[in-house]
């Protein structure tokens, strides 16, 4: 069992392969659910599934290792064999993933010496700890130890930070501590690279650029893609990522074929939910904190369910292998004689007369291009605005038969002993087939219309439709047995691949299928009015369309059985006094902390305080009256109506949002920490800045090269520190002196930065680049040092007393609902998914029978919240935790739109 390579491909048990890989993390999902995700990978036509591992799911108490139940990597190793799937290991230790810290655990925060992603030994001697517990797992489940592991990752996009002598030293540590520990495959990295490892490339767009960098680097190594973005994460109140459409993902999956990869991992192919407090936090702005949900817009959505990605994803993967053996050998070609019609481009890869053209689409609306090929026939191809659509022409599909044809193969190989072409064009689309052979071609059923077959019986041509229902043209060639079956988009959609001992089988028309832990296949009841066609073994197997594709289920009642006012006042026997602290200090990894102050007022009503460092959002309490939500985070200026004459007790609810997963500041804390300041000041400085004779606000959208210096002026009176926060170039100038911001890049944008040693009394001068706009915030605090506010009390909030209440009314300050809701019956028919909808909650957790469901929030994009069936009880309770204390009257429990369907054995 070996994993070899040449700069064409990697080669596994002697056999070259293009490596399409599903991105799939065994920690995002309830174990009960691995199966049924693995599998439908692998009916997406995926060969190789790609999974990080999250130091943090197994050591989330320093020294306490978790390897059981749904964190039994291990387990998800086996089952991947298990099921014929290779696996890519990113073990990290930094993994990105839009998951908290990056994967490292909370406590390590607290370990003042480490420097994360350096080559610091108490860092690294932290890192060994980690990959003497995961690399030994991996190492056993390598194909050379009969697993699948067929390549090991070092480290995760450790390109995107700066390289030099002492990153290089880090990844070499690295990848020589996979080395010592037993890992024998290849070794890979992706955005950045270490020697002795393939580096692959991440993306979604620009496929030609990528590859050409990575030719450069490395000529003689396969080009994959390691990271193929499918769709995008989402944060609290920005929109639903679903930019990434369908068409596009075809469109980017061939331009990654035409540039020459042999290999991609669709990240995600299933994203699964970030449960627990596991969501991160990403760069760009102070609160870019990831909804609970990881649905990623992936081809297989949160519930496991197909969608339309999901048949484009299967639609390609079928085509590639189809065609793989050509494909994997086939050279970009630059001179090949061809003419095209207006308006389009193509572009061609060739293995001597074989060839496949991306004809490529300039228009605006759909139309046919004609492509006369070199050997003076011509071939019309429908293509849509701006997208890409392949011609093979002259493929070898068996000794001396040759097709040339502008739709998509799906199908290439024996079924049943005869030759099967299984060919799907779009709804409403057409195909140009021509096969050329070298001996007769017999008919061998009725022919088809539009058909030609030339005087010597060795070219057939047609010219065909694709209907709903599929056409079966049978032919004999050298006595060897063809069919071609014709598919439109719907079909092509609900076509269904399974290889096995009693060969390869096909099912078409069925919406979704799924394969149980005993070999039985399952069938979703179509919706659709076509039939069915079955193609190969299939002994036993009904087509059952005389049933009703849906089941009506009844839907689960929630009862509420209390609600429960949080006091907002502090217990003396769980409370921290003294200066405020943050999250790991107070060692809570998750969750909420309340910061308590009490202080005295003067005749005046309002009063202005700073919280130089805080990294969460956070709710604001005067004298046990809600007064404001703080977003806007990395330090806040707070303006607060008091009671003159009297003691003021200010309180601070401090969620938790998630630690940043992706930046070269990793390690930030959680809360807030240090010293909070009365009477400071607060400036939007995204005003007045000049550009030669012209003022501009970067708030608005400027026409300004990216590079011009710009100039503005600020005052500061009667205060000694001062804070810029918000959108800010790296290259920075106050006062005439210049700033170093350390590890900073530009695209990174946010910072928060103590500017108090180059401030002056009076008037000051800052001079910054610009790079871009309209930009959210760029804001300057200032406050003096000796206005300290004393006295605080920090407690964690899951110990605060709280008591019933009878008539609630929303905003009063947090409340906790319980729940108790019945296991819904569903009959073994259905495939239920079950979700709750908080329309009308605030901002909260959710906990399910004690199982911290993860973060809500009411100003979206998410919505609903999966409640997985495998956590489920015969009686369930359900907490919701509220901080302003809204009613729970519009929370509802509701089955996922696919949950009705009816599932049949098939065979």
């Amino acid at each position: 069992m070996t994993v070899n390579y040449d700069k064409r491909s990697y080669t596994i048990n002697g056999q070259q392969v293009f490596l399409n890989s599903a991105a799939i993390h065994y920690f995002r999902m309830p174990r009960e659910e691995w199966r049924e995700v693995l599998v439908k990978a692998k009916l997406a036509g995926m060969n190789c599934i790609d999974t990080y591992f999250a130091w943090n799911v197994h050591e989330p108490e320093e020294g306490e290792w978790s390897f059981e139940g749904d964190k039994d990597c291990g387990a998800f190793l086996d089952l991947c064999a298990e099921l014929g799937l290779w696996v890519i290991a990113r073990p990290g230790p930094f993994i990105c993933a839009e998951w908290d810290f990056g994967g490292f655990p909370w406590w390590l925060n607290n370990k003042q010496e480490v420097a994360f992603r350096t080559h610091s030994k108490p860092y690294l001697d932290y890192v060994d700890r980690y990959f003497d517990k995961i690399i030994p797992i991996i190492r056993d489940r390598q194909i050379t130890q009969g697993g699948s592991v067929i390549l090991v990752q070092v480290e995760n996009e450790y390109g995107y930070l700066e390289a030099d002598e002492a990153a290089a030293s880090y990844m070499k540590y690295l990848r020589d501590g996979l080395l010592q520990r037993g890992i024998e495959v290849p070794l890979i990295t992706c955005v950045g690279g270490v020697e002795g490892a393939i580096e692959g490339a991440n993306f979604w767009s620009n496929a030609d650029q990528h590859y050409e960098e990575l030719e450069r680097k490395q000529p003689d190594m396969p080009k994959i893609v390691t990271e193929f973005w499918t769709g995008w994460f989402e944060h609290w109140g920005a929109q639903a990522a679903t930019q990434k459409t369908a068409g596009l993902y075809e469109k980017r999956t061939l331009e990654v074929l035409r540039a020459g990869y042999s290999g991609i991992s669709h990240y995600m192919f299933y994203g699964g939910t970030n449960f627990g407090g596991y969501g991160g936090r990403t760069v760009g702005a102070s609160d870019i904190f990831m909804v609970t949900s990881y649905d990623y817009d992936a081809p297989l959505n949160e519930y496991e369910r197909v969608t339309e990605k999901y048949a484009v994803a299967k639609k390609l993967s079928y085509y590639i292998q189809a065609i793989s053996g050509f494909l994997l050998n086939a050279e970009e070609e630059q001179s090949v004689p061809v003419r095209l019609s207006e308006g389009f481009t193509a572009r061609s890869r060739g293995r001597g007369r074989e060839r496949i053209w991306f004809v490529e689409s300039g228009k605006q609306e759909r139309e046919n291009a004609y492509l006369t090929l070199s050997r003076g026939n011509t071939v019309p191809v429908t293509v849509k605005p701006g997208a890409i659509t392949p011609v093979l022409e002259q493929l070898e599909i068996s000794q001396e038969v040759f097709l040339t044809c502008n739709s998509y193969l799906l199908a290439n190989e024996a079924i049943a002993g005869v030759h099967t072409l299984i060919i799907a064009a779009d709804n409403g689309n057409r195909s140009w087939i021509e096969i050329e052979a070298g001996q007769p071609i017999e008919l061998t059923g009725q022919p088809p219309q539009l058909m030609k077959l030339s005087g010597d019986r060795k070219q057939l041509t047609l010219d065909s439709f694709h209907f709903s229902e599929p056409q079966v043209l049978s032919l004999s060639i050298g006595g060897k047995l063809f069919q071609l079956i014709l598919v439109n988009g719907d079909m092509a959609d609900s076509a269904w691949r399974f290889a096995g001992p009693s060969g390869t089988r096909w099912a078409l028309g069925y919406p979704d299928m799924d394969v149980t832990r005993e070999g039985q296949i399952m069938a979703a009841v179509s919706r659709r009015e076509h039939g069915v066609l079955l193609l190969g073994n299939w002994e036993n197997a009904t087509a059952p369309l005389d049933e009703s594709p849906y089941v009506h289920l009844e839907k689960p009642e929630l009862s509420l059985v209390a609600t429960s006012s949080v006091a907002l006042a502090p217990s003396e026997d769980h409370v921290y006094s003294g200066v405020p602290l943050d999250f790991s200090s107070m060692e809570v990894p998750y969750g909420y902390l309340l910061y308590t102050c009490d202080f005295e007022q003067g005749p005046g009503e309002v009063r202005t305080v700073v919280i130089p460092k805080v990294q969460d959002t956070f709710r604001v309490y005067v004298n046990g009256e809600a007064s404001q939500l703080v977003r806007q985070v990395g330090a806040s200026s707070l303006e607060l109506k008091l009671k003159p004459n009297e003691t003021n007790r200010l309180q601070l609810l401090v969620q938790n949002m998630g630690r940043l997963n992706f930046s070269p500041f990793l390690g930030e804390f959680k809360g807030i920490q240090g010293p909070v300041f009365l009477d400071g000041n607060s400036v939007d400085m995204r005003d007045q800045w000049q550009h030669g004779a012209q003022s501009l606000h970067l708030g608005q959208v400027c026409s300004v090269e990216p590079g011009t210096v710009l100039q503005r002026t600020f005052t500061i009176q009667g205060q000694d520190r001062a804070i810029l926060v918000g959108a800010m170039s790296g290259e920075l100038t106050i006062n005439g002196q210049a700033i170093d911001i350390t590890g900073y890049k530009d695209w990174f944008m946010f910072h928060t930065l103590d500017i108090s040693a180059y401030i002056r009394e009076g008037l000051n001068t800052i001079e910054m680049k610009y790079i871009k706009s309209p930009i959210d915030r760029l804001e300057l605090i200032s406050y003096h040092s000796q206005n300290e506010l004393n006295g605080w009390s920090i407690q964690d909030a899951n110990l605060l007393e709280h008591s019933a209440v009878q008539d609630q009314q929303s905003g009063n300050g947090p409340v906790r609902h319980s729940f108790h809701f019945n296991r819904p019956e569903c009959p073994e028919a259905v495939h239920a998914r079950l979700k709750l909808r908080l329309t009308g909650m605030s901002k909260g957790y959710v906990k399910l029978n004690g199982t911290d469901i993860g973060r809500y929030w009411g100003i979206g994009p998410q919505e609903d919240y999966k409640l997985p069936m495998a956590w489920l009880k015969e009686t369930n309770v359900l907490e919701i935790f509220d901080e302003e204390g809204r009613s729970a009257a519009g929370v509802k429990l509701i089955f996922d739109e696919h949950s009705s369907m009816r599932w049949v054995t098939l065979g």
